[in-house]
């Protein structure tokens, strides 16, 4: 077996929390490839809530003045990975918002590595996961700037909510710049549901379970916010958020 065929491991950073075991009757991933021609506009979104493993990799070209735009709700009932390489132009502008949903043991992840490659261009990435139970939910999002890339403009927003302590997340988001005047930034938090504003919502006569439910929509709503199908993508995130309470 060549080496580009062979399995990972986890010396290799993008894998570093995978479940390979779960990767292996996946692998090899074969590489989907979408190119947006200069000044065209395009979106995608993917719902991956059924029952067997799943492992995607895609990789998105933004001509100069381009757009894409890239939902993901990674909720399988087993292992779930998508990895996103974007390349852009030019004026570019790159959105991706991304809910995973995990429960059990299972691990749920979302790699990403955009590069910035020409001046101006602009990537945002919004990315919140729920994990349960014994379940692990990972990102791993690297933002690269090229010597050049002036006027760049990356942000990259990484929420994780625990149900349980026996669940795990995982997240890394990277900044790699080499270029001057960029405006680039990263956020990062893993917590447990606000205790407080439970109490709140209690207060206000509605039973914990429901106050629960409500919060936790909320949390994963903001990855679909301005979708251009937001409301078919809340609905099945709504449905993989009630099958993992």
């Amino acid at each position: 077996m060549s080496e580009a065929l062979a399995l990972p491991t986890r010396r290799q950073e993008d894998f570093r929390y995978a479940d390979l075991a779960a990767l292996e009757p996946l692998w090899p991933v074969a590489v989907e490839t979408i190119a947006v021609a200069a000044g065209e506009r395009g979106n995608l979104a993917l719902v991956l809530d059924g029952s067997e493993p799943v492992a995607r990799e895609i990789a998105i070209t933004l001509g100069d003045g381009a757009s894409f735009d890239l939902r993901v709700l990674n909720a399988p009932a087993a292992y779930g990975r998508i990895a996103v390489r974007v390349e852009l132009g030019a004026g570019a502008e790159f959105t991706l918002g991304a809910a995973q949903l995990a429960g059990g043991d299972q691990t749920v992840e979302i790699v990403t590595d955009v590069l910035h490659t020409a001046p101006d261009a602009v990537s945002r990435q919004v990315v919140r996961s729920v994990a349960g139970g014994s379940a692990t939910a990972n990102y791993l999002g690297k933002v690269r700037v090229a010597k050049g890339a002036d006027g760049t403009d990356g942000e990259q927003s990484v929420r994780a909510m625990l149900l349980d302590r026996t669940a795990t997340a995982n997240a890394r988001p990277e900044l790699e710049i080499f270029a001057d005047d960029v405006k680039c930034a990263h956020g990062c938090a893993v917590g447990e549901l606000d205790a407080n504003s439970l109490f709140y919502m209690a207060q206000r006569g509605l039973p914990p379970e429901l106050a629960k439910r409500l919060m936790l929509q909320a949390f994963v709503a903001e990855a679909f916010t301005g979708a251009a199908d937001e409301e078919a993508l809340q609905a099945a995130a709504q449905a993989a958020l009630e099958r993992l309470l």
